[in-house]
């Protein structure tokens, strides 16, 4: 029986170089709501007919974003590499408006944090959309899926 989602995450820690407590909650947040709803089913067809569950581990090497795909008992299936040239600028862009977001919320009024988060949350859709793009014909994800894994590519690209 199929059972396309996703059921364990993990995140490469040599990769992540530097955090803060601002950047844990995100990772946190991210990776809770990834496990509590999602859609994750990738396209290429296993032998035996496997459909998930899956566990999935995020890694960045040498500029591209490694998705290590596994079954629930923790046997790898395959590992997708997406080149991240694409999302450079919106993984800046989103450091950018996170950073304003969370002075915003220390000092700014409930319109100026407001506005900024509007903002943060058009780049974070917008950068889940190209995520959407990036996989299509690879895995099929859901748009909050997709949300949810760009918010933790980010958190693979904190260099401190």
């Amino acid at each position: 029986m199929a059972d396309p989602r996703i059921i364990d995450v993990t995140l490469d820690e040599r990769t992540i170089l530097w955090r803060n407590a601002d950047i844990e909650q995100e990772r946190r947040i991210a990776i809770f709501d990834l496990l509590e709803g999602n859609h994750f089913r990738p396209l290429r067809a296993h032998d035996d007919g496997y459909a998930g569950p899956y566990r999935l581990a995020l890694s960045v090497e040498e500029g591209r974003l490694a998705l290590a795909i596994a079954r629930e008992d923790g046997r790898h299936l395959e590992t997708l590499v997406l080149a991240l040239g694409r999302f450079r600028r919106p993984i800046r862009d989103y450091f950018a408006i996170c950073d304003s977001y969370y002075q915003a919320i220390r000092s700014a009024t409930p319109q100026q944090i407001e506005t900024v988060d509007m903002a943060r949350r058009a780049l974070h859709n917008d950068a889940a959309e190209l995520l959407k793009e990036r996989l299509d014909g690879k895995i099929e994800i859901d748009f909050d899926t997709a949300r949810r894994l760009f918010t933790l590519i980010c958190v693979l690209h904190i260099k401190g």
